[in-house]
């Protein structure tokens, strides 16, 4: 049995619904949608300047990934992490990267300033910039909320990350089921999407487990979803020519790279008019080192242009998996390498904080709600 990375997405309409204490009376879990000490963190922001300010989204909190386990042979052994990997902890925001001000762990940093975790959880976290999340199925509003992101992000100069997760059938029906209702609802919604998206650099993580995750569907259903999958890269990328758009390639303990690059084909990522690459490891916890072996494997098998590579989501992976295939708020984890788009590992395009750190899997808090608790332990 490996680990998949597959999401956890608790869905509300208004912020500020839940909340719980932890057993010391502090407010443990903040709004709804959930190694060795670091060098100090304590120059980097506590909170967002006024200047970070976009329109608040009517949205859910964006929420991201919980893995769960699934059947599959790893590729291969996987490394353990190095000893410098498993003592590293972000030191830097990037300065090309976004950081969306609208989150929950600045919600819950701003609204807990005396708690003593605050100050780890501010410097380690809240001030890293994250991926939003866009896991509704809301095609009223989907445009509007992906612009109030993007133009955000260009406002400052900086590259927004977004996720566009609403394929039908999503997580086979597992913990974060749901999504559009049928392959021609969500080609319209992808559109919409694609609209809000502006004229500035941004990327785009496209639909995690889609490609990964498809062997509980029919052969007909999958080729089905990877057509919609490249029809949705090259509408991304028609409507905004600077994003760059990633498509699923799983994670280094999942499929063979092989098989993976040949789903990845069909689901268009071999074409540069459709996609940029691939991502792995989305709320999962390989060792970065594991999944850049991987990633080059799968781009070598997949073909296509010379100029596509990947991102790694790094966000929990410093400590590299749990030897017992836990994927559920695992104990023992930490903060990987920071987000940042200057690697200098050739074909490895970005270190990204897709699953943002703190948001429970469902075992320390509930499913897709930020949990103080967890994210101190995972920031210490």
């Amino acid at each position: 049995m490996v680990v998949a990375a597959c999401v956890v997405v608790a869905v509300g309409t208004a912020t500020g619904m839940i909340s719980a204490l932890d057993g010391r009376g502090r407010s443990d879990e903040a709004g709804p949608p959930e190694v060795t000490r670091s060098p100090s963190l304590d120059s980097l922001p506590l909170v967002p300047s006024p200047s970070l300010s976009v329109t608040k989204s009517p949205s859910p909190k964006p929420t991201s990934p919980s893995p769960k386990e699934k059947k599959a042979g790893p590729a291969s052994p996987a490394p353990s992490p190095t000893r410098t990997e498993r003592t590293r902890q972000p030191t830097v925001v990037s300065a090309r990267l976004y950081r969306h001000p609208d989150s929950q762990v600045l919600e819950w940093v701003r609204g807990n300033a005396a708690d003593p975790r605050h100050a780890v959880i501010a410097s380690r976290i809240a001030a890293q910039p994250a991926a939003v999340w866009f896991a509704d199925f809301t095609p009223d509003t989907v445009t509007a909320r992906v612009r109030a992101v993007t133009s955000g992000g260009s406002a400052l100069g900086r590259v927004p990350v977004v996720v566009p997760y609403a394929i039908p059938d999503r997580d086979c029906g597992g913990h974060s089921q749901g999504g559009a209702p049928d392959l021609d609802a969500y080609d319209a919604w992808i559109d919409r999407f694609a609209a809000g998206l502006g004229s500035s650099d941004v990327i785009v993580i496209l639909e995690p487990d889609s490609v990964a995750q498809s062997e509980c569907l029919s052969a007909t259903e999958r080729a089905d979803r990877f057509a919609s999958l490249a029809r949705a890269g090259r509408a991304i990328k028609t409507a905004n020519p600077k994003a760059r758009v990633y498509y699923d390639a799983g994670h280094s303990g999942w499929h063979a790279p092989g098989k993976q690059a040949q789903w990845l084909r069909q689901a268009g990522a071999a074409s540069s008019a459709s996609s940029d690459g691939v991502f792995s490891n989305v709320s999962n916890f390989h060792a970065t080192t594991a999944e850049i072996a991987y990633d080059r494997q799968v781009l070598d098998a997949l073909g296509g242009p010379a100029s596509l590579g990947a991102v790694i989501d790094t966000s929990r992976n410093g400590a590299g998996a749990p030897a017992d295939g836990e994927w559920c708020d695992p104990a023992g984890r930490k903060l990987g390498r920071a987000p940042t788009l200057s690697t200098g590992e050739s074909r490895i395009d970005g270190y990204l904080w897709v699953k943002l750190p703190g948001e429970s899997d469902g075992c320390k808090g509930r499913p897709g709600t930020f949990t103080a608790s967890y994210a101190y332990d995972l920031a210490r």
